[in-house]
């Protein structure tokens, strides 16, 4: 059973956790990206070269890298980082992401982050506090409420 958020508890996350949150999970995913290379550094004596397998290997980790994200997203919408911060990201009605949604998500939030972090920038301007990938992909990250002790 997937679960939702209560959308009326919950608030979109502003810029600053969001980038702590990135920061934790960069840490993770360098491992992730280490293990992922050895393999292909192993078998080929070090990394690929030549332009297809080169490119090859570089789309080897970028899948990596969605599988990483993908899985936390789909699998209760919160990696480390954002368990740390209580974040989650759902779907615009508060719903659990499905593959395709994570796939999207993924896809709009690379170029977000490679034309100089202007699509996270954006949430500091956007008056609903949604990066570019977030409008994309009809999904939002938000910040859950404390637990109630």
């Amino acid at each position: 059973m997937k679960k939702s958020v209560d959308l009326s508890t919950a608030s979109n996350a502003g810029l600053a956790p969001r980038l702590v949150a990135m920061i934790y999970d960069l840490l993770l995913l360098c491992a992730i990206l280490m293990l992922a290379a050895l393999p292909v550094v192993l078998l080929s004596g070090g990394v690929p070269r030549g332009t297809i397998s080169h490119l090859l290997y570089q789309l080897y980790l970028l899948a990596a890298i969605f599988l990483f994200f993908g899985w936390f997203w789909v699998h209760g919408g919160q990696t480390l980082g954002m368990r740390a911060w209580r974040l989650r990201v759902t779907r615009e009605d508060g719903s659990a992401l499905s593959w395709g949604d994570a796939l999207l998500r993924f896809l709009a939030a690379v170029p977000a982050l490679l034309c100089a972090g202007l699509g996270y920038l954006w949430i500091l301007i956007d008056r609903d506090r949604l990066a570019w990938h977030d409008r994309i992909s009809h999904t939002r990250v938000v910040r859950l409420p404390k637990p109630q002790q």
